[in-house]
């Protein structure tokens, strides 16, 4: 198992530097994890840092509540491929969800991925915040609309992954829907766990710890 391919490594906090961002990028070359995860300012940075690789360059799209309006969404999705990124990770307007307002949800990532039809897109759906139907119907919608990837969590909600989350998701999926799993994912055994259990991407500020761990259980 690659286990670097299956890394995101991610840097979204308010104090991101440069400094902070050429390390994240330098940490991915040398372990030449999927992709770097960035905030949209820093996507410029990081596209011409790595350039020279085959590290995508991820960003966050209304992150992390999903409260903008959806012409914001749209403005900061198509500045971001401008830009560079990659790869985006939308986060729905949960708030939306809750309400039951589907037709709302669905438009608002309908928009996004046409958009983003040339590029992967994982939606992020904030488990923290939904029962096990809203999971499982979150699931169905990204599966009906064409996503590439169902995503569980921002890191900034009142908790993270857990891999019931990932069990739900696995369950009710299409067979092109993936799965990535993000929010508290600290080790090599946190990894390989919602690995086993379906996930096939994991966002994590803890990649470099995986990695030794990783390289020190398979020695």
């Amino acid at each position: 198992m690659n286990i670097n391919k299956y890394i995101d490594e991610t840097n979204l906090k308010a104090t991101a530097s440069m400094q902070d961002i050429k390390k994240l990028c330098e940490n991915a070359i040398k372990y030449d994890f999927a992709s770097v995860c960035v905030n949209p300012c820093n996507v410029i940075l990081a596209k011409n840092l790595l350039k020279k690789t085959d590290v995508k360059i991820c960003t966050v799209i209304g992150f992390p509540l999903g409260q903008n309006t959806l012409n914001t969404k749209i403005y900061e999705t198509h500045e971001a491929l401008e830009n560079g990124a990659d790869e985006i990770d939308m986060v729905i307007n949960v708030a939306k969800l809750k309400d039951m307002d589907i037709e709302y949800v669905k438009n608002e990532i309908s928009s996004i991925r046409e958009i983003t039809k040339n590029n992967i897109l994982k939606v992020i759906v904030e488990t923290c915040y939904l029962t096990s139907e809203e999971i499982k119907l979150m699931t169905e919608i990204c599966g009906e609309l064409n996503v590439d990837y169902i995503k569980t969590s921002t890191g900034f909600g009142s908790r993270g992954v857990s891999v019931s989350d990932v069990d739900i998701m696995r369950e009710n999926k299409n067979d092109k829907l993936q799965i990535k799993a993000s929010g508290g994912i600290k080790t090599y055994e946190d990894a390989k766990t919602l690995i086993e259990h379906g996930a096939t991407r994991l966002g994590t500020s803890n990649g470099i710890k995986i990695m030794e761990e990783y390289k020190n259980e398979t020695i």
